[in-house]
């Protein structure tokens, strides 16, 4: 495989994130936006994309890096508030010990994921509240989209994913995901590159056999034979062909059954 420069990486996710904002209609005018920062790679390099942007857009749009502690053993949110610091922006950090209360609400066997990001969100919701912000930007990217994809289809039967926008449910904020189309190989490469500290997480991918984790590996797998597979299962989530699905809610035209007569067999 040949390795891109960091010019390359940076001018491809740069186009994706522009087409994808664009698409989405994911910022606009006078918005105040939260980027939520874990310290991961991904949400490094959100928050970095961003201030790209920002430099450049024809709107202006503020930006409010948060970071929630907490509250893991050894936890230390130096570096990314240096980070942050070093781009001319004050890092909000915001502790709370949802650490222990994931540790102790997940039965024994399951998987740490759905509580702690259901809780994770509730603190950010009200930090966005609090903060003025109309936005919450998260960096989930594509990977990350493709195999919530696949996890709901193979354990959960349904067809859905993570949508690039959504009104939560009260309806006064926005979740952005601005990455939804970049590749985590190349963010992974262009942090790699920039040199930046990566806080590590004992909570994500700390458990073995976890199906988002068989997913990602089936996925990568896939790839070797399959380079395309990975943009041709993102662009499916974008191609739906209502006709040929097995919801008869959503037929269309002459798919859409008639009516059966009354007393008709159906089967």
């Amino acid at each position: 495989m040949i390795r891109k420069t960091e010019e390359q990486l940076f001018a491809a996710m740069n186009r994706q994130v522009g087409k994808t904002i664009h698409d989405y209609d994911l910022i606009q005018n006078h918005d105040r936006i939260m980027v939520a920062m874990s310290g991961g790679k991904d949400s490094l390099f959100l928050f970095h994309i961003l201030q790209e942007f920002q430099k450049k857009a024809p709107i202006h749009f503020e930006l409010v890096p948060v970071h929630l502690d907490q509250g893991q053993p050894g936890h230390d949110p130096a570096p990314l508030r240096e980070l942050v610091g070093s781009a001319g922006y004050e890092l909000h950090i915001e502790y709370q010990d949802t650490y222990s209360t994931v540790l102790e609400l997940t039965p024994e066997g399951k998987t740490y994921c759905a509580v702690c990001s259901r809780m994770r969100r509730g603190v950010l919701y009200r930090l966005a509240r609090e903060l003025g912000c109309h936005r919450i930007a998260l960096g989930h990217h594509r990977e990350d989209l493709l195999s919530t994809f696949l996890m709901n289809a193979f354990f959960n039967g349904k067809l859905g994913s993570m949508p690039p926008v959504y009104r939560i449910e009260e309806g006064d904020l926005r979740v952005i995901r601005p990455l939804a189309g970049v590749s985590e190989d190349d963010i992974r490469a262009f942090v790699e590159i920039q040199g930046w500290t990566v806080l590590p997480c004992n909570l994500c991918g700390s458990q073995e056999g976890a199906r988002r984790k068989q997913m990602e590996t089936m996925l990568a797998n896939l790839e070797k034979t399959s380079p395309q597979i990975k943009n041709s299962l993102l662009a499916a989530l974008g191609n739906i062909h209502r006709d040929e699905l097995l919801d008869q809610s959503l037929w269309t035209g002459s798919r859409r059954p008639e009516k059966a007569a009354e007393g008709s067999l159906k089967a």
